[in-house]
């Protein structure tokens, strides 16, 4: 063999910074769009904001933006109303403040025999203060704050303070007490902390607020509701009486039995049941401030006129453009280092502003897609879904399915029907008797419906479904409705069966 030189022409695709950019946006949510244009507009000094488009008018939303929109107006025009009376009631005030107020006051005088402020009155009454002021952010400094409260030793404080770290967020202690308070040393060994000291403490914070706290299990966090509970209470008794020894039975189906077994009459059984259900049995997390993230729809869809049309949500985002000052500047013909830096940040600037273009309108060309073949769920819900896979939409705009795969990732689209994320709208199918095909998401409906339905006394098996669906001409085996039934958490019938 011979070595030697050869030409070959050929093309490959390379991932530029700018193709990763376009990538990565296109795959962003409403916020993380939002927050993303925002880092940029703080880095790249040839971005700003359009003012003047700002101030247009905005695009048409729902009319509970409107009638909001219009709320806030009217507020404003009220707050402006009172700031224009403000000064004539300070006039007011300084003229009454100098008539009464006379200029010389003897020197034994008492002020308040002079002038008696004036008093704060409530129209709507009593405020209570409680409501008004949140004195602890978390569940652990809720229980601190009463452990500051309440009288302990410095040997129990420190075992108190230790079950406060340890609890979990439903207020239970799952590790042994022990375990527990092992980092707390003593040099003393008779000094060793025994179980009936960690027992008595223990006992004490059960005492705390929200009822059910510091429980080891599901039975004593009960008990200690119950216990709290005044002792008129009806058929308290019976309900520490199941809780004690028949708690695993309650879950049961069959009330005669549990009767039974529990020697409880029917009367006192329903009565227990009742105040047992009506307890906390995670009682911490009423007092989690867990962060609620809230969704912000990426597109409106409404019919106008008889037909659906698809609006993009920009409501929120900021509005870029070109800083004409310092595109001016790069005029120069020099090529000094300052004038290299506002030509590389030009190209960067045009390039994002590119980017969230194509960004917005492949969202919208995939919105508008989705909404013409789901016209009939938009009309009638879930039950008339029709199966959609990504090759569909990737076929009829010509795109890449991955690009359909990162357009759909955590968009959201708001609908008569409610606001539901794209890939939502994304099913597979089961055989019809006529030859066709039916989305699972509509098979799912159907079956909510018909387990809505159905009597108590005699619920429906998953071979009865099956049968009624087949009636239908929707042919699934008993295993794929089980699956459905289960992805929807309902139980199976024998669960579901109430006597």
């Amino acid at each position: 063999m011979r070595q030697g030189l050869q030409l070959k022409i050929s093309q490959q695709l390379t991932m530029t910074p700018q193709l990763q950019q376009a990538i990565r946006l296109l795959q962003l949510s409403t916020l993380e769009l939002r927050q993303e244009m925002i880092e940029q507009l703080y880095n790249n000094p040839l971005l700003e904001m359009d003012e003047d488009s700002s101030s247009e008018t905005a695009p048409e939303t729902p009319q509970s933006s409107q009638s909001i929109t219009e709320t806030s107006q009217k507020n404003i025009a009220d707050s402006d109303t009172a700031q224009e009376k403000q000064p004539d009631d300070e006039q007011n005030s300084d003229y009454e403040w100098s008539e009464q107020i006379p200029q010389d006051l003897p020197v034994d005088a008492n002020w308040d025999d002079v002038y008696t402020p004036p008093t704060n009155t409530n129209s709507g009454g009593e405020v209570n203060l409680e409501q008004v002021y949140q004195v602890t952010e978390s569940f652990q400094g809720h229980l601190e704050w009463q452990l500051n409260l309440t009288p302990f030793s410095d040997r129990d404080r420190e075992i108190a303070a230790a079950f406060i770290d340890s609890i979990d967020s439903s207020g239970f202690i799952d590790n042994d007490l022990f375990d527990v308070t092992a980092h707390i040393q003593h040099d003393d060994p008779e000094e060793k902390i025994q179980e009936d000291e960690l027992i008595a403490v223990l006992h004490r914070l059960q005492q705390f607020d929200p009822p059910g706290v510091f429980a080891r299990n599901i039975r004593e966090c009960l008990l200690i509701q119950l216990n709290q509970m005044a002792a008129q209470t009806e058929y308290l008794k019976s309900a520490i009486h199941l809780t004690s020894g028949y708690l695993e039975d309650i879950a049961s189906i069959d009330n005669t039995r549990l009767a039974k077994k529990a020697a409880l009459s029917a009367d006192e059984l329903q009565g227990a049941l009742l105040l047992i259900r009506s307890l906390n049995p995670r009682p911490g997390e009423a007092l989690n401030s867990n962060a609620i993230d809230y969704i912000v729809p990426d597109a409106y869809v409404e019919k106008i006129s008889g037909r659906w049309k698809v609006q993009l949500n920009d409501s929120n985002m900021p509005r870029l453009r070109i800083n004409d000052a310092y595109s001016g500047l790069i005029k120069r013909s020099d090529n000094s280092d300052e004038n290299q830096f506002l030509k590389d940040n030009l190209a960067e600037a045009r390039w994002f502003l590119r980017s969230i273009e194509s960004r917005n309108e492949t969202l919208m060309r995939v919105a508008m897609t989705i909404v013409d073949l789901q016209q009939g769920f938009l009309d009638y819900g879930p039950v008339a879904m029709k199966p959609m896979v990504l090759s569909d939409i990737a076929t009829k705009l010509e795109l890449h399915e991955s690009t359909i795969s990162r357009v759909t990732t955590s968009k959201y689209l708001a609908t008569p029907q409610g606001i539901y994320e794209l890939k939502y709208f994304f099913s597979s199918h089961v055989g019809t008797s006529a030859g066709g095909e039916c989305s699972s998401t509509a098979v799912c409906a159907i079956l909510k419906e018909m387990i809505g339905a159905e009597q108590s006394a005699k619920p429906l098996s998953d071979n009865k479904l099956t049968s009624l669906l087949e009636e239908q001409g929707i042919q699934v085996a008993r295993r794929t409705v089980a699956k459905y039934r289960e992805s929807m958490g309902i139980p199976s019938s024998s669960q579901r069966k109430r006597f």
